[in-house]
C-alpha cells in the first residue's frame, strides 16, 4: 500500500505478530526514517515496497537496509543484495522475474486493490504460473485475501504465503484518512479504472467517490481525453519534485481532468477523499470493521 498508507506503525505491528510487515513511502530519507522507526518497535523482519515507475537509485540504497525488498510494476531487475520479491500479473512477468533472480514471485489477481497488474483471478493465474516455473520455487498470492479461509485456499493451492492489502488498510495502524476507512467499511463494490493516472497511467481498483461519479458514467476507465492526458503528462508528473506533486494533489478537484494517484492519508490533503483514488480490493465488500493489525494477523493465520 504505497503513498504513505503503510508506514512503520503498521509494518512493525504486522511483523511483531508473525507476518511480514511492509513499508511503502516515497524518497530515500522517508524510507530510512520509517525503517528506523519500525526497528524501534520490533526486532522481526521488515520489508520495503518500491514502485518501479517512481523509484530512484538512492531509494534502492535505502531499501537495501530492510530485510526484504518487494518491487512492482516494471521490468524485474535485482537492485539489492538481500531477499527480493517481485509482484507479477502474468505468466510472462513471473518468468521474467524468476529469470532475473527474484527469490520469490507474488502472483497478483485481478481482485486486488490499488494498481492492478493481473487480468485473471488470483488462484487461476497462480495455477498457470506454478506450472510455468520450477517446482518448489516460492510463489505468493495477492488479491482476494481478507479472511482465514482465503489464506487456507492460497496455501492449499501451493502458495508459500498470502499477501493481504485491503484488510490491513482497514487496521488501526493504517495511515489511511479516517473518512477513507469509514467509506471502505460501508462499500459494497469496487471499480477498475484508469482515472487517477497522472504520473502513473495504469489500471487501479477503487471504490466510488465524487471524481468517479463525475467521470466514469459511460466508461469505467475514464474519458479517453483524461487517459490521453495521463499518458502525455506521466514523465513530467512522475519526476516532479515531491513538493510540486503535493501542490498538484492539493489543487485537484473531482471535476479536474488531471487526477494524481495519491490516496488520502491521515496527514494528507483532505480533498483527495473526493478528488483522489480510494483504493480497495474486491474483498472490501466483506470487511466492515477496523481492527488492530496484530489481531488481523492472528485471524488470518490458519
Amino acid at each position: 500500500m504505497g503513498g504513505g498508507l503503510s508506514r512503520h506503525e503498521l509494518a512493525a505491528a504486522v511483523s511483531e505478530a508473525g507476518g511480514l510487515g511492509t513499508i511503502a513511502v516515497a524518497g530515500a530519507a522517508s524510507i530510512r526514517r520509517e525503517l528506523a522507526a519500525a526497528r524501534r518497535l520490533t526486532g522481526r523482519p521488515i520489508a520495503v515496497n518500491l514502485l518501479l515507475p517512481f523509484a530512484r537509485r538512492d531509494w534502492f540504497e535505502a531499501a537495501a537496509e530492510a530485510d526484504a525488498l518487494v518491487t512492482f510494476w516494471g521490468k524485474p531487475r535485482r537492485r539489492t543484495p538481500g531477499a527480493w520479491l517481485h509482484q507479477c500479473g502474468s505468466v510472462a512477468e513471473a518468468r521474467a522475474a524468476h529469470g532475473a533472480g527474484a527469490d520469490a514471485v507474488i502472483v497478483q489477481g485481478i481482485e486486488a486493490g490499488g494498481h492492478v497488474r493481473g487480468t485473471a483471478p488470483a488462484l487461476e493465474l497462480f495455477e498457470r504460473v506454478a506450472a510455468a516455473l520450477p517446482a518448489g520455487y516460492p510463489l505468493l498470492i495477492a488479491g482476494g485475501i481478507a479472511a482465514r479461509e482465503d489464506v487456507s485456499l492460497a496455501l492449499d493451492a501451493g502458495a508459500t504465503a498470502a499477501v493481504a492489502g485491503t484488510r490491513f488498510l482497514l487496521s488501526e495502524e493504517s495511515r489511511a484518512h479516517p473518512e477513507y476507512r469509514r467509506r471502505l467499511c460501508a462499500a459494497e463494490q469496487t471499480l477498475l479504472t484508469e482515472l487517477f493516472g497522472a504520473g502513473w497511467p495504469a489500471p487501479h481498483r477503487v471504490i466510488a467517490n465524487a471524481a468517479t461519479e463525475h467521470w466514469t458514467g459511460t466508461d469505467p476507465r475514464g474519458p479517453r481525453l483524461n487517459r490521453l492526458l495521463n499518458r502525455l503528462l506521466a514523465p513530467g508528473v512522475r519526476y516532479a519534485p515531491s513538493r510540486l506533486q503535493g501542490r498538484i494533489a492539493r489543487a485537484q478537484t473531482p471535476g479536474g481532468r488531471v487526477l494524481t494517484p495519491l490516496g488520502p492519508t491521515d496527514d494528507g490533503p483532505p480533498n483527495l477523499l473526493d478528488a483522489g483514488p480510494l483504493y480497495a480490493g474486491e474483498t472490501v465488500a466483506r470487511i466492515d470493521t477496523v481492527r488492530p493489525a496484530a489481531e488481523l494477523v492472528r485471524s488470518l493465520t490458519p
